[in-house]
């Protein structure tokens, strides 16, 4: 049991990485836009509090956080160059190793509640005509 609670923690840890590289990746001008796109997309999936397929349905949904979710930054990091992933690679290891603390973590779900409520309005509005 020792061990699958370890190799889980690791493959957290790694999932908590290739996000962190992605979305330095995304800030940089040089990123192709079809990759640019797919890694916001999935960022913003990862640190959402909003699932595709909510967590009390059992099996499914722990399937998006378990299937989806690793797809995406893999297919992210495919079409992303190798030598802006080298670049950013670093900092990446350097930012995965800090935790957000106080301010900054209540500045970052803030933010992601605003997203979400403007891409609501946005579809609301949409919808309405």
């Amino acid at each position: 049991m020792k061990t699958l609670l370890s190799t889980l923690r690791a493959w957290a840890k790694a999932l908590k990485r290739q996000i962190i590289l992605l979305w330095l990746c995304c800030r940089q001008p040089d990123m192709p836009w079809p990759a640019k796109l797919l890694g916001i997309a999935v960022v913003l999936y990862a640190v959402s509090p909003v699932d595709l397929i909510p967590d009390f349905i059992p099996v499914l949904g722990l399937l998006d956080d378990l299937l989806l979710l690793p797809l995406g930054i893999a297919l992210a990091v495919r079409l992303t160059p190798a030598e802006l992933i080298q670049r950013c690679r670093p900092q990446a290891e350097r930012l995965a190793d800090t935790r957000i603390g106080g301010r900054g973590r209540w500045v970052a779900a803030a933010s992601i509640v605003a997203l979400w409520v403007l891409l609501a309005a946005l579809v609301w509005r949409g919808l309405r005509g």
